[in-house]
């Protein structure tokens, strides 16, 4: 699976739920299509905090287009944890850490051994 991009619209959608979930974390699953990450699931029973997280992962959909994960971090650093780093691989190969205060820029990509990557902004 080749990921080209994420749509516009799913990573705004992303800055705000960031935005709305503070001073919580929130955290949802991505879908692609066709290359593009352009969905978002939340899974049920997922548990937010200040400072984290969590997902049950009996919960996570069978799907094959799920290609990783989006996160916030309320204290504004684009850089993963430890507990990401041991999340990333079980939710895929792409994951999103978006920032306070959650502007346009206040995001990073990451690999699922949480090395940064670049990935392209679609409208």
């Amino acid at each position: 699976m080749n990921i080209r991009g994420i749509k516009q619209d799913l990573l705004t959608l992303l800055l705000e739920l960031g935005k709305g979930s503070h001073p919580n974390e929130f955290v949802a699953l991505l879908i692609e299509r066709d290359g593009v990450i352009e969905e978002l699931n939340i899974v049920p029973g997922t548990i937010t905090g200040e400072n984290s997280a969590s997902v049950f992962f009996d919960m996570m959909p069978l799907d094959t287009h799920l290609v990783g994960s989006a996160h916030s971090h309320p204290n504004g650093v684009l850089w993963p944890s430890g507990a990401d780093v041991r999340f990333f691989p079980r939710a895929g190969r792409f994951h999103l850490i978006i920032g306070y205060p959650y502007r346009t820029g206040d995001w990073q990509c990451f690999s699922a051994d949480g090395e940064p990557r670049s990935i392209e902004v679609i409208a």
